[in-house]
This record gives C-alpha cells, sequence and structure tokens, in this order.
C-alpha cells in the first residue's frame, strides 16, 4: 500500500477517534434545543419581530385614547397623565443568548457570580424590533421605563449596554433595577406602581407572566386560568416575548422548588408533560 494512503487511513481514524471522544465528553442539557433556537431560528427572530411591529402599529390608538391603560396598578384619575410604556429587559429588550448558550457548552448553570460578569461585560444585543419600537414611542413623545430584576448594582453596566444600542431613555431614572430602592423587591408591581403614578401606562413587554402581574397563578392550571383572566390584554395591552431558556413556566412545573436536585426537577417537569400513548 502507498505511504500515502497509510498516512490518510492513519490521519482519518485518528480524527474519528478525536470526534467519538468529544461526543462522549459531550453531556445532555436541558437548555440545548432551547438555546440554539433562541440564538439561530428565524422563527424566534420573526416572533420577536412581529411581536414588537403589531405593538407599534396601535401606539396611535393607545396614545389618542385617554381611557387606555396597560397597568393593573394604574389607579385612578390616570386619563390625563403623560403616556408611558413598560418594558422587561432579559430576553425581552436585550438578548442574553451568549449567557445561555454558555452555560450549555460549558455544562454549567445560573449563578448570581457569573450572570453579574456576563452583565458588566455589557455584551447583549438588542432583542429583534425592540429598538425601533421604543425608539418609535419614544419620537410619539411616549416615555420609555426599563423594569427588570437585574439587581441594582448592575444598573450602570445595563445603562451602558442600552446606550450602545441607542435605546431611548436609557438612564437612572427610566432604567429601575431590582433593590434600587427598598420595597423594589423581585415582583414589579411597586416600580410599575411608581411609573404608575405620574404616566398613563400604555403598554407593556415582557418574556415572562411576573413582567405583568405579581400574581402569577402557582402551578401550571393556576397560571393558565390567570392568563385567561386577562384575555383582553393579550396583544393590544400587554406584549409576550418567547423565552424558552428560563422562566417561571419552568419552575411551576416542580414548584417553584430549587433545592430539588436535577433528576428530580427534570422528573417533575417529565410528569407534567401531557404525552401521546404511543403505538398500540
Amino acid at each position: 500500500m502507498n505511504v500515502f494512503v497509510k498516512m490518510a487511513g492513519a490521519t482519518a481514524l485518528a480524527t474519528l477517534v478525536s470526534f467519538a471522544a468529544q461526543a462522549q465528553d459531550a453531556k445532555p442539557n436541558d437548555g440545548l434545543n432551547a438555546a440554539l433556537w433562541y440564538q439561530t431560528s428565524v422563527e424566534y427572530k420573526t416572533t420577536a419581530k412581529s411581536v414588537y411591529a403589531g405593538a407599534e402599529r396601535l401606539l396611535g390608538a393607545a396614545i389618542g385614547d385617554h381611557s387606555w391603560t396597560a397597568a393593573l396598578e394604574q389607579g385612578d384619575n390616570y386619563m390625563s397623565k403623560s403616556p408611558a410604556i413598560i418594558l422587561d429587559v432579559d430576553e425581552t429588550v436585550l438578548d442574553n443568548s451568549a449567557y445561555q448558550s454558555w452555560v450549555v457548552t460549558a455544562d454549567s448553570y445560573y449563578s448570581s457570580k457569573t450572570w453579574a460578569q456576563f452583565v458588566n461585560a455589557e455584551i447583549s444585543t438588542p432583542t429583534p424590533g425592540a429598538l425601533e419600537l421604543t425608539k418609535a414611542a419614544a419620537e410619539k413623545g411616549v416615555a420609555v421605563y426599563y423594569v427588570t430584576n437585574r439587581k441594582a448594582p448592575e444598573e450602570a453596566a445595563t445603562i451602558a449596554n442600552l446606550k450602545k444600542y441607542g435605546f431611548p431613555y436609557a438612564d437612572a431614572d427610566h432604567v429601575m433595577v431590582r433593590g434600587e430602592k427598598e420595597e423594589w423587591g423581585s415582583d414589579k408591581g411597586t416600580r410599575r406602581e411608581a411609573v404608575a403614578a405620574n404616566h398613563r401606562i400604555i403598554m407593556m413587554f415582557g418574556d415572562n407572566f411576573g413582567d405583568f402581574v405579581d400574581d402569577m397563578g402557582g402551578d401550571i392550571k393556576g397560571r393558565i386560568a390567570k392568563m385567561d383572566e386577562y384575555s383582553t390584554y393579550w396583544g393590544e395591552r400587554w406584549f409576550m416575548l418567547p423565552n424558552p431558556t428560563y422562566g417561571s413556566w419552568e419552575s411551576a412545573a416542580f414548584g417553584d422548588n430549587w433545592k430539588l436536585s436535577p433528576e428530580e426537577r427534570r422528573q417533575m417537569k417529565t410528569d407534567a408533560l401531557n404525552d401521546w400513548e404511543g403505538p398500540k
């Protein structure tokens, strides 16, 4: 056999062995498909664009109708107040899929320490359609508030990341982070109430049920019932962005008990599925 053929064969074999070793080293991760879909699919990008484009078409009507409000915390005597919109930040305004992808490829997990490092790197990118919607609102005289559960020490980096792409109202008065004030906890109702004190909130945007209401209904059935309770809000006053990578939808399947082991949580998520019985 020709020596070059032997060398080629040996190289090919070594390559296959290397690929096989890598495949064995790669561990299954529940977030792989979600992160891949979120980061690469046109299906995600066009869905996000469609949500924001639909909202933009309603801006004129929402501004002109002084009885129009999106916030349950709006209170009375709001009709003469200037209009505002509220947006969550993570996976609503800014795309953090690089962090979620790192969790998968590094076989790691979310932690406040690594998340803070990611936020401070200021490398998140705009969610498709978000910049266009916020600019359109600002041009029409609508104030823009970013109500996020990023923590107070991360506020400066968040503002800088928003400013990098030209998001309007990216300043300390309009970026409202968790813990900035004592009463501003992970529930966002107190911050929505603070915005509502001076504005008529005409639209709200988020990727999690808690971006719209504090009482999310608890378990899966309760959440669906709560969703139906506000059926007239969706797509007109409330706009939900898809996020399959994380959220309260996941923890609802295992009772929000993060003390359970990954295996226990996975089993409870599997048990929550409504699956086909299979072929007979």
